[in-house]
């Protein structure tokens, strides 16, 4: 009876701490238009996305693209860190240790000639700013996991 508390108390601590991590990815939205500045709806199209280091001529640190359907006002939906992994990792990236940029090229018609669309730096979102201000949080009961005996508790 020990072993099974003692088992099914560590595979709840587990499926907590798995839940709780960031996801790999964050969210893009824009509308697609042509080189006349007409909306490019219900169209099929395929968007490339670099990850820059440094600057907005720094070099790639990820590379990714998407293949997207847009809706009828020509509005797309992708999660960067989700598509068709080119270079780098996502997931390795040293988000911390320098300024990012993230540029944006699409080729309309759904292949690889891709239309530079631009630069624009990545800023901070508010769930990384509560992170900043939560992760070292010395609130009582920010304590480890133990057993004692039959107990697992928190303390």
């Amino acid at each position: 009876m020990k072993k099974l508390i003692l088992f099914l108390s560590i595979t709840m601590v587990i499926t907590v701490t798995s839940y709780a991590q960031a996801p790999q990815a964050f969210k893009y939205q824009a509308i697609a238009r042509d080189a006349s500045g007409n909306t490019l709806a219900d169209q099929a199209i395929v968007i490339k996305v670099n990850i820059l280091q440094g600057s907005q001529d720094g070099p790639v640190v990820f590379s990714e693209t998407h293949q997207i359907q847009t809706n009828s006002f020509g509005l797309i939906n992708m999660g960067i860190g989700k598509g068709e992994i080119r270079a780098g990792n996502f997931s390795t990236i040293n988000w911390g240790g320098n300024s990012h940029y993230v540029q944006i090229e699409m080729d309309p018609t759904g292949g690889t000639n891709y239309k530079f669309m631009g630069t624009a730096e990545l800023l901070s979102v508010p769930y990384a700013l509560y992170a900043e201000s939560s992760g070292n949080s010395n609130r009582q009961g920010d304590t480890d996991w133990g057993i004692n005996g039959n107990h697992v508790y928190t303390g």
